[in-house]
């Protein structure tokens, strides 16, 4: 209930009466749609709740689509595939424009849920990117499409699958929008059955689920990205992508690993910025350290939030000549705080917590899209990421 919350109370009056007009959803009473914010809101919320199941869970589901669309990682995403974004820029919110992407364009709505699906997953655990040949010309014609679903479907045994191709762009930190081509393939599973009531007794019930991958193709740089479930799927997926969609043959040339390396913070360091990113400070919180000599043993350092003090000034402060950060121990952990200046009409600005651990660990990748582009930038520049 609390997504259809934030959906009525953040929605504008107007783009909630064309939801329900295009539904064709009843409410009783009717609702006064000229009415304040407050006295639209109270009714149409009682309403709600006071309708039939099949109503109500039509509106659930409704409404926790549009609001997931509706956080900094969602617009990205609705933007990223937008055909009239200047359409979008005159919405009053997010809601909004979520709403009436959801409404006016149901395909581009789901390659928005599609594209953020992808982009949450880049750099994780269910991701892999390869080296493959730039400026080839994606295959979108029925056979070519159809030859790919067939391929799909005999390596994964599955009766069905459906496939999204669509371009879009994705956002970088030197500024321009790389262009992208991007195939969503939804395959459909073995058996399975799963637990449901049945009027009022527990029963199971068979299914067959479906599974959702995703590969993106970049023109300029050759770059092909898969997000899938496991390795093994993801080379096959790209295989067949390669093959029946971009007419070459996949080289298996992974993309270079992203190795962390902390020596740079064990000494003072400044953290150098550029202005119109509008990052105030830069603070490290945490260092974990083990003996260059020995396994077993660890040290951690922390600087809280409180103190006054930078974690090198404690560290030398705390330990003076046996200083951990002199000499004979390796950082491997960091933590630190990027904190931004306070937006307008704000007093306090945005925090971006990142913990790195050595050698291919940081949790920049659950972060949003603006986010990891700000922390991707500078962990380059700061010479903490590198690629081997």
């Amino acid at each position: 209930m609390a997504s259809v919350m934030s959906f009525i109370r953040n929605t504008p009056a107007a783009s909630l009466q064309a939801y329900f007009n295009k539904t064709g959803i009843d409410l009783v009473p009717p609702v006064n749609w000229d009415a304040s914010g407050p006295d639209v809101v109270r009714p149409l919320l009682q309403a709600v709740d006071d309708m039939d199941d099949t109503a109500h869970a039509r509106i659930v589901n409704d409404a926790e689509r549009v609001t997931a669309m509706a956080d900094e990682a969602g617009q990205a995403a609705i933007y990223s595939i937008a055909q009239a974004p200047d359409r979008l820029d005159a919405l009053q919110n997010a809601h909004d424009r979520a709403l009436w992407m959801f409404l006016n364009d149901v395909a581009r709505f789901r390659h928005a849920e599609e594209v953020r699906f992808t982009d949450e997953r880049r750099r994780g655990r269910m991701w892999d990117g390869f080296i493959g040949e730039p400026n080839l010309v994606l295959q979108r014609d029925a056979s070519s499409v159809d030859a790919f679903k067939a391929a799909i479907r005999d390596r994964f045994q599955s009766n069905n699958v459906h496939v999204d191709l669509f371009d879009r762009h994705r956002p970088t930190f030197e500024g321009a929008d790389c262009a992208l081509v991007q195939a969503t393939v939804y395959r459909e599973g073995r058996p399975d059955d799963f637990l449901e009531f049945v009027n009022g007794a527990l029963d199971r019930r068979p299914r067959r689920p479906v599974f959702e991958a995703a590969i993106t193709y970049e023109p300029a740089t050759g770059v092909i990205e898969v997000v899938a479930n496991d390795r093994e799927s993801r080379e096959d997926l790209v295989r067949l992508f390669a093959r029946d969609l971009l007419a070459t043959e996949f080289g298996e040339e992974r993309l270079p690993f992203r190795e962390y390396d902390l020596d740079v913070l064990e000494q003072p360091f400044t953290f150098p910025t550029d202005a119109g990113d509008g990052i105030e400070s830069v603070r490290v919180n945490h260092l974990r350290l083990m003996p260059i000599d020995g396994v077993g043993e660890r040290v951690t350092i922390e600087c809280m939030r409180q103190a006054t003090q930078s974690i090198w000034q404690m560290a030398q402060e705390r330990f003076g000549a046996n200083n951990p950060l002199l000499g004979g121990w390796v950082i491997t952990q960091a933590k630190l705080t990027i904190r931004f200046q306070p937006e307008k009409g704000s007093g306090r600005g945005k925090t971006l917590p990142l913990t790195i651990t050595m050698p291919h660990g940081c949790d920049l990748k659950d972060r949003t899209e603006r986010e990891r582009m700000i922390g991707d930038k500078y962990l380059r520049r700061w010479g903490i990421v590198q690629d081997v």
